[in-house]
């Protein structure tokens, strides 16, 4: 599973990524998550906002934290 969170890393992005972690552990899931913080890569995503998160190459949510039950299901369903 390639999970992306697109922004500076900025408070935002590390409770994204947190969240993340935290619902694939509940889950049972081993994942990696990277960070894109270039500006010219986070560009080449359908984003207007960050904190971004992608989850194998498809952007689910952007501007926005979602909430742990909606991250639940999108790494079920990956």
């Amino acid at each position: 599973m390639d999970i992306q969170i697109l922004g500076t890393g900025c408070a935002r992005c590390q409770r994204l990524e947190q969240l993340t972690r935290d619902a694939a552990a509940a889950l049972g899931l081993r994942i990696e998550v990277a960070h894109v913080r270039d500006p010219a890569e986070i560009m080449k995503y359908p984003v207007v906002g960050t904190p971004a998160l992608v989850i194998n190459g498809t952007v689910k949510a952007a501007g926005r934290i979602p909430s742990p039950s909606e991250l639940a299901d999108w790494l079920r369903q990956a």
